[in-house]
């Protein structure tokens, strides 16, 4: 059972506005960011399930973003809602009781907060391990933008709060592929594949290195969508030399864990 732990979708009616606006410099999106669009590819590349991440850039669209977050919820989609640090805790934590959201994604490069804000620490212990996040780490914007998101960051999260379940995007780092993997390998945190426009860009062996010593039941595959291909991200990993029970824990099994639902591969 695959499942990718990071997609993004929107309300047809603004993919494409949406899509353009929060691009990063230098990528191309792959995908045209609609519920339809997720799904044909989903298809085409074997994956059963998808996290579809929400993200409210602003304080005042939390609650519109979470609403469409739950109305995506199936068997073949997951939603992760959102929070900001700009609203307290008890109605960020309302919004997320309101529509039954369990999950979600931070993301500082968007949300314009940094990963060890005071604000957003009060809302991760307010979480405990009931709610999951998923977060973007390292760079994709500006310089000021970048500093928002470090895998020093992640490490000091895990540490101060043990018992979230905690995801880190494109490794704890993205374009900081040897900073995280010095910080962060074997500290106890979920860390996620995606590396746009390709985890193939990436040499497989510090990739599969990085796998191994990390342990596969701390790895989830995610691939970004619509910024990469799934098929294509799927058959990276696949490429990358590990065991097949590796291979397996990867592509859906620790996800399965992450978010308690079953799964042949889930251990």
């Amino acid at each position: 059972m695959i499942i990718d732990a990071h997609t993004h979708v929107w309300p047809d009616k603004i993919a494409h506005a949406a899509l353009s606006g929060n691009r990063l410099p230098g990528l191309v999106a792959r995908g045209d960011g609609t519920v339809d669009g997720l799904m044909q590819d989903m298809s085409g590349s074997g994956v059963d399930a998808s996290c579809c991440l929400g993200i409210a850039n602003e304080a005042r669209h939390v609650d519109r973003v979470n609403e469409f977050v739950a109305a995506l919820r199936s068997p073949e989609r997951f939603g992760f809602g959102t929070v900001h640090v700009e609203l307290s805790v008890e109605d960020n934590l309302a919004s997320l009781r309101r529509h039954g959201i369990t999950a979600v994604k931070i993301h500082p490069l968007f949300q314009r907060y940094a990963l060890n804000d005071p604000r957003l620490w009060s809302i991760f212990e307010a979480f405990g391990s009931d709610i999951a996040v998923i977060t973007h780490v390292g760079e994709g914007g500006s310089v000021e933008a970048n500093a928002l998101s470090n895998p020093g960051m992640i490490r000091d999260i895990a540490r101060q709060f043990p018992d979230l379940r905690l995801m880190a995007c494109h490794f704890g780092g993205y374009k900081l592929f040897d900073d995280a993997r010095e910080i962060l390998e074997g500290v106890d945190v979920v860390l996620e594949t995606s590396w746009p426009p390709s985890l193939a860009t990436l040499r497989p062996e510090r990739v599969r290195q990085l796998i191994q010593r990390h342990g596969a039941e701390r790895i989830v595959f995610g691939s970004d969508w619509p910024m990469t291909s799934p098929v294509e991200e799927i058959a990276a990993i696949e490429a990358l030399g590990l065991s097949d029970d590796e291979v397996k824990l990867v592509l859906g099994g620790t996800m399965a864990r992450m978010l308690d639902i079953p799964s042949p591969w889930r251990r």
